[in-house]
């Protein structure tokens, strides 16, 4: 591999500086600036930085070591494929992307550059909403969606978590959700794992369509009324039970359709009538009636969670009639609703076996790529660094 000679490592490390952010070192650019921590996850730390050449505030996500294993690799570089696709006011949006290191032998981190938001969906819901902002920000919900599902990515996966909201009430979609491949129902994990949201197809190990997101807007709705999670199972079977609880047994022919393992479990289970959802979600839980031109109220709110929370998935609302629905279609915009969908997704990736060093290869080209075309001074200083890869 040719060496870049010393005047270009030095050119090149004069573009970065490292900051200690807590406990973790971030090589940034140094177009970044003030890193405070905003957030840590399984994935990676993220803090806010001020971009003193866009003269905005920006969250920088360090990937450390994105490779260290085949899941993690995986799916960092998915989040990357995607994020570099997408384009919608209700999807985070990638402002950058860059390593610090300058071959693949060294090659570590990977700092994804997105849009700073004010809050996540959970300090949200713990306010008290009005019907014009829930009904909102689920139509935003919803538009962010049907712009995944436009390229062929089914989420599987929506949590207050990962969605987040500004101050002005315009929210957008964190993350990808599950991969195709992403395990099975009992699958093993070191993380404490959110599964609050997961549609009962994803919990069974059924198989899914797009209305499988529908779910998770439902449950989000309803915690927005009540004010608690509606459905917190400690596990899987606990996840079911509380399902069903509150919702009723599933009919048989939903039955039919499960794995007969899965399927002799749940037909095991005490029957449960379910309660009518005006006694799950009363009057009383709701905001007073819009007294705006659109005049939404309860009664709507809770149509519209009576067809989003529907346990068998042939008989729930799509994303399209969600849309439409009178509590929501207030907001109808054309070009947010129907805006153009991103390239298709090769989901070849999730299916992909690969080493954890094929990974690390596959990442590096793909940030190498990135930074071609986005930092061409990163990158350009030298007409021998491309000879370095």
């Amino acid at each position: 591999m040719p060496y870049l000679g010393p005047d270009m490592t030095t050119r090149l490390s004069a573009m970065f500086y490292t900051v200690e952010v807590g406990d973790t070192k971030f090589t940034i650019l140094k177009r970044y600036q003030n890193l405070k921590p905003i957030g840590s996850g399984a994935q990676g730390i993220v803090c806010a930085a001020y971009d003193t050449v866009t003269a905005q505030n920006v969250a920088i996500k360090k990937l450390s070591r994105p490779f260290q294993n085949v899941t993690h690799a995986k799916r960092a570089y998915r989040e990357f494929k995607l994020m570099k696709l997408v384009n919608h006011k209700n999807i985070i949006g990638l402002l950058n992307a860059f390593t610090p290191q300058r071959s693949l032998d060294e090659f570590q981190d990977v700092y994804l550059v997105m849009e700073l938001m004010d809050a996540n969906l959970c300090q949200v819901i713990q306010m008290d909403l009005d019907h014009e902002r829930m009904s909102y920000l689920l139509y935003q919900m919803l538009c962010g969606i049907k712009h995944l599902h436009s390229a062929g990515i089914i989420h599987r996966d929506l949590k207050p978590s990962n969605i987040v909201v500004k101050s002005d009430c315009t929210l957008k979609i964190l993350d990808f959700g599950l991969a195709r491949t992403a395990g099975t129902t009992f699958m093993m994990t070191p993380y404490v794992v959110t599964r609050y949201y997961r549609a009962p197809e994803v919990i069974l190990g059924m198989g899914y369509k797009e209305n499988v997101d529908i779910w998770s807007v439902g449950c989000i709705m309803g915690e927005m009324i009540r004010g608690g999670v509606l459905f917190p199972g400690t596990d899987h079977i606990d996840q079911w039970n509380k399902i069903i609880e509150q919702l009723g047994t599933p009919a048989q022919e939903f039955m039919q359709r499960l794995q007969p393992t899965v399927r002799n479990y749940v037909e095991n289970r005490p029957r449960y009538p379910g309660y009518p959802f005006e006694r799950l979600f009363p009057d009383v839980l709701f905001p007073s009636d819009s007294s705006e031109h659109n005049r939404l109220k309860a009664s709507q709110a809770r149509d519209l969670l009576s067809r989003m929370l529907v346990i068998d998935p042939e008989r729930r609302i799509s994303v399209d009639e969600a849309l439409l629905h009178n509590y929501i279609n207030v907001w109808y915009d054309e070009g947010e609703v129907n805006a153009p969908a991103p390239g298709p997704y090769d989901h070849s990736v999730d299916e992909r076996e690969h080493t954890v060093d094929q990974w690390k290869e596959l990442i590096y080209q793909e940030v190498m790529e990135y930074e071609t075309s986005h930092n061409p001074a990163a990158v350009a200083q030298s007409s021998e660094s491309a000879g370095s890869r």
